[in-house]
């Protein structure tokens, strides 16, 4: 391999990466105050490197009200005392260096908080006056159109000193910035030189397709599919077809230069949250990642929901690269917005054997793959009352919609107070049946879900086939998924059972098995495949 290619191939170490995901608040309280933080995170970064991952991704920790959990932004260039310094997490980036992990932060881009001094400067007329998005209200008083925000209601607040309205397309006191105006995206690129500078290797894009908004302000039109029941949504912006508050042109021209920043600082990557409905997605990925002038990758919400189906699966992976064979996709099971997916596919297996399938699925997709903290222990969703909810959609839609929290509860390490994650109360319980999976416990059987997790992750990263490989579905019958990855000699065939129901299907000849099998077998042309059995088959050489 040439320089020049081996160089390439260096950059380019998130394409087939493992990116593990850390939510601060929730995985080590080391300053004693019930809230995770920057030196819990650091003592714990070797846990992290034990599972054979490349890269961490550290949810928000900058200077916040929290109203959204971090994700109402006061200053982009600071930590938040909450979690320390801006010297803690210098040293977090150097240690996790050490440990050749790489590290990733959020940046939430589309919105700040109203707390900002860019709002504050804003909203009474000084320099900053066009860096949010304002609006005169019609003659009656009404907002100027009819948006809606993700967490109900109007998308639209109205301020009595400027007399004018605000759109917000999450809480009100999370206004979104302007990027229409070029001071604003100047501001934008600055705060990524800023981290840049600090070391970190890349940045998640919350919502990236909600930067422009259309400047008339059209209003959406209704959406065009009802709810299966018949019933309106528990949430009134699923009633919309949200084409003008989001996913704008314009959005690509700003990502282009968020792309020339980066391709400044060799082996950065830009990975971007696109929230768009399931029909609309795959595209809106390609969109947003073909070429070498956008993002580097897009995470994928499709798989973050109910599905657990070969048809589904095959849906999302042939539909991407499809339509952008030069992209790059992330897809994950879970993360700090929906039900953790063992709980989420419960019907599909007992919690261990779908744990662990669901890693061996994930692990043998083309695309780089996220892991959600605790998924590794085969976690499960907290209950939780009602009166134990911080999260704003819970509290506003309860019981419809419970909100984030039930995924969101601490990280559980061993059997002492608290599961070894804070001596005092923590900001959300931990209840046994979450401190039950604690690591200290699965560290001690050779059988359990974190174990197989490492089996797997390093099943991957020593099989060129899974990470860089291509995909060719094979037409199987459901429950089986089958698929295989490469061509030739070093190609690999796949095959899972996603049911607790035994079945068996026949493959073709010259095969061998390989891999950390579950619950499977392979005799000539048979594979046998046990309740969520996993199976990998390569030419017998």
């Amino acid at each position: 391999m040439g320089g020049a290619t081996m160089g390439k191939a260096a950059d380019e170490w998130w394409r087939g990466a493992v990116i593990y995901q850390i939510y601060p608040r929730s995985f080590q309280d080391d300053s004693g105050d019930g809230i995770g933080d920057l030196a819990g995170i650091l003592r714990r970064l070797p846990h992290v490197a034990s599972l054979g991952v490349d890269a961490i991704w550290i949810s928000p920790v900058f200077p916040s009200p929290m109203a959204d959990m971090g994700y109402d932004v006061a200053d982009y260039c600071d930590i938040d005392p909450v979690f320390g310094t801006l010297a803690e997490f210098d040293a977090l980036v150097a240690r996790a260096h050490a440990l050749g992990l790489k590290v990733i932060i959020d940046q939430v881009l589309s919105h700040s908080s109203d707390r900002h001094p860019w709002f504050e400067n804003s909203r009474t007329g000084g320099d900053k006056s066009d860096w949010y998005v304002w609006a005169d209200a019609r003659p009656d008083g009404t907002p100027p159109n009819n948006w809606l925000s993700v967490f109900g209601g109007p998308a639209w607040e109205w301020d009595a000193g400027r007399r004018q309205y605000y759109l917000h397309n999450f809480l009100p006191s999370q206004p979104d910035l302007n990027y229409h105006s070029p001071a604003v995206q100047e501001a934008a690129l600055a705060v990524l030189e800023f981290w840049l500078a600090r070391g970190v290797d890349g940045f998640r894009l919350d919502t990236v397709n909600y930067y422009t908004h259309d400047a008339t302000l059209r209003d959406n039109p209704p959406a065009a599919d009802p709810e299966p029941d018949g019933r309106a949504p528990a949430n009134t912006y699923d009633m919309q077809d949200h084409l003008h508050d989001k996913t704008q042109p314009a959005n690509l021209v700003f990502l282009a230069r968020m792309r020339a920043l980066l391709d400044r600082y060799p082996g950065r990557c830009l990975i971007g949250e696109v929230g768009e409905r399931d029909d609309r997605a795959l595209a809106i990925m390609a969109d947003y990642t073909s070429g070498e002038n956008h993002l580097h990758m897009a995470y994928s919400f499709a798989m973050l929901g109910p599905d657990y189906s070969p048809a589904h699966f095959r849906a999302c992976l042939e539909g991407f690269f499809a339509a952008a064979p030069d992209g790059w996709p992330s897809w994950s099971f879970s993360n700090h917005d929906v039900n953790r997916h063992v709980t989420r596919w419960a019907g599909h297996g007992t919690q261990n054997a779908l744990a662990r399938q669901a890693v061996s699925v994930l692990a043998s997709f083309e695309g780089t793959i996220g892991l959600y903290q605790a998924e590794e222990l085969g976690q499960t969703e907290t209950e939780l009352s009602y009166d134990e909810l911080t999260d704003p959609p819970g509290l506003r839609f309860w019981p419809e919609n419970k909100g984030r929290d039930g995924c969101r509860t601490p990280m559980v390490w061993d059997s002492t107070p608290n599961a070894g994650f804070s001596r005092v109360k923590p900001w959300l319980p931990v209840k046994p049946p979450q401190a039950a999976h604690a690591v200290t416990l699965q560290e001690a059987n050779p059988a359990s879900v974190l174990h197989h997790y490492r089996q797997m992750l390093a099943f991957r990263r020593n099989s060129p086939v899974l990470r860089r490989g291509t995909t060719r579905f094979l037409d199987l019958p459901a429950p089986i998924l089958g698929f295989t990855r490469g061509e030739g000699a070093g190609s690999l065939t796949c095959l899972f059972n996603l049911s607790p129901d035994p079945t068996e299907c026949t493959v073709a000849p010259g095969l061998i098995a390989t891999g950390p099998l579950l619950a499977a077998t392979h005799e000539g042309t048979t594979a046998t495949l046990g309740p969520n059995g996993c199976l990998w088959l390569t030419p017998a050489r």
